[in-house]
């Protein structure tokens, strides 16, 4: 199973919203992903398929290994759903 994990600077509020968002798209896209939500640091310990966050945040997540993807406008369903389908 894929791994989707979305990423904030405190892994609180904002990331909870797109994480919601995100199990909503994968519902409506028949895809089967762990869809979890953290904070920054946390997130640099944790493996998955796909990270997702606003672009300022993530893109200290980018080392060259990782499936980083930085969201401009964090509440774009369709971007949101651009990301997972280029992604995954």
């Amino acid at each position: 199973m894929k791994k989707i994990l979305i990423v904030c600077g405190n892994g609180l509020g904002s990331s909870f919203i797109v994480e919601m968002n995100v199990k909503k798209i994968i519902e409506e896209l028949n895809i089967s992903a762990d869809v979890t939500h953290t904070d920054l640091t946390s997130s640099k310990t944790e493996q998955a398929d796909l990270y997702l966050g606003s672009a300022d945040i993530v893109s200290g997540l980018d080392d060259g290994t990782r499936n980083v993807v930085g969201l401009k406008n964090l509440l774009d369903q369709k971007e949101i759903k651009e990301a997972i389908l280029s992604n995954l």
